[in-house]
């Protein structure tokens, strides 16, 4: 039931957590996990640095102090304690003068906010950088130089990768998943929203009578934190046949819900029932390879039917991945309102029947079949030299698909039970052009021809 109580309540979380400065890894991630342990009792797991998680590597733990660029007279012009987005992810430590157009290159503004910082990262490749407004951009190419840059941060090999973890066990040991993602530092929206309903639903689902069904309540750094927790419980992982992806739940904006790949799925009617009784009206997003989390959960190993439930869904509303996106765009009212819609989908998907089976529909017939070498979890593409190396200025054209989307798509469908006609046909796309982009993953080891 949604009361003043509880919007107090969320919006007390949201306030206290916003400024935190979270990332893949790092203490901001176990602060964060630390105080959403007072709304649930979650348990907090290290994932060791350097350890290997399918095509991946946990990454060395990464923490920032400062970071500032000042003009000749000692003028801050951009500064990480008022903004700590300023700095692009996993910066490297640096101190250096630069002229103008020696820094302009590490430089990154939004394309269409003139007022917004935007959000950058660089997980995977050395390097160092900034955000910044418009205006700031042309305060630092104006301001005399040379320009002073500070960077103080610095990388752990001995560190880890911190995740949450809840299980609520049911009447089954059949298992429903509820994951979200704690890594992007103050957006409200994408994701502090979501960490926070999770851990207030969290709380829901344990004043219940026990239920049918029982349920692994995860939260986890995005792409990283979900391969890691999925390498280190593959066995109960791959036993699950639903859950959600819990993202984007605070926005103004109109309800919607992204399908799992199968939409004949019990979560999908699930949640369709709910905005029927409810006399909501919404917008159903189709299953797409682009996303968040239900990359990893949905891939060949776990198949996995994820769905989320959104307000203002990512992509969708113009603050993403922008310092805009803050207490101001998103409110406790919103988030509330989600959280029992989640609520009362889980309720239904806890009754249905939903038994995991494996699907195997391949043919002796098929020809033109690839297979992925990495079935469980997504390819690191950026080891095979097939992703951009600053992350969060990604947003997928869906009407246009560019090469990135469609090696993201073969390495969804590649598993041995699909042509590459029939999925040519699917993502209705040229033949031609799909077999030239599986050839160059089998020359890159990423595929192969079966």
């Amino acid at each position: 039931m949604i009361t003043k109580e509880l919007e107090n309540e969320i919006d007390q979380y949201l306030r206290q957590l916003f400024p935190i400065t979270r990332s893949i890894t790092g203490n901001g991630n176990r602060k964060t996990l630390k105080i959403l342990q007072e709304i649930a009792p979650l348990n907090i797991k290290e994932y060791k640095s350097g350890s290997p998680v399918y095509d991946w590597t946990i990454p060395n733990e990464w923490n920032i102090k400062d970071a500032w660029i000042k003009d000749v007279n000692g003028n801050k012009l951009i500064d990480f304690h008022v903004s700590n987005i300023h700095v692009v992810g996993y910066s490297e430590p640096f101190h250096a003068k630069k002229t103008f157009n020696e820094l302009k290159d590490h430089l990154h503004t939004h394309p269409k906010l003139e007022n917004a910082i935007p959000y950058r990262t660089s997980y995977y490749k050395k390097d160092w950088g900034f955000c910044s407004t418009k205006k700031q951009y042309e305060l630092i190419y104006k301001a005399p130089g040379p320009l002073e840059i500070f960077i103080d941060s610095e990388f752990n090999e001995k560190g880890s990768l911190s995740i949450g973890e809840l299980l609520i066990p049911g009447e089954s040991e059949e298992e429903i998943l509820i994951s979200t993602y704690i890594c992007h530092p103050s957006l409200a929206n994408d994701n502090l929203g979501g960490m926070v309903m999770t851990a207030f639903l969290a709380r829901e689902l344990l004043k219940q009578p026990k239920p049918k069904k029982s349920y692994r309540i995860i939260w986890v750094p995005e792409t990283i934190g979900a391969i890691a927790y999925c390498a280190m419980n593959e066995k109960e992982m791959k036993k699950i046949d639903s859950g959600f992806v819990v993202t984007t739940v605070g926005g103004p904006g109109k309800f919607g819900y992204k399908k799992s790949f199968n939409e004949d799925h019990s979560i999908n009617l699930s949640i369709e029932k709910i905005f029927k009784m409810e006399n909501i009206s919404h917008i159903s997003y189709p299953f797409d390879i682009h996303g968040s989390d239900e990359r990893q959960y949905s891939s060949q190993g776990f198949r996995i039917n994820i769905a989320s439930i959104t307000k203002d869904k990512y992509y969708e509303y113009p603050y993403y991945h922008s310092s805009l996106d803050n207490l101001d765009f998103v409110k406790a009212k919103f988030i509330s309102e989600s959280l029992w819609l989640h609520l009362k989908a889980l309720n239904l998907l806890s009754e249905a029947d939903t038994e995991k089976k494996e699907l195997n529909n391949k043919s002796l017939l098929l020809t033109n079949v690839y297979k992925s070498n990495h079935p469980n979890c997504e390819v690191m593409l950026s080891k095979y030299d097939l992703y951009p190396n600053t992350g969060g200025a990604q947003v997928p054209k869906f009407g246009d698909r560019n090469e990135l989307d469609l090696i993201l798509w073969l390495l969804f469908w590649c598993d041995g039970n699909n042509s590459l006609e029939k999925i040519a046909k699917k993502l209705k796309v040229n033949f031609d052009i799909l077999e030239t982009i599986a050839k160059k993953l089998v020359h890159k080891k990423v595929l192969r021809f079966e």
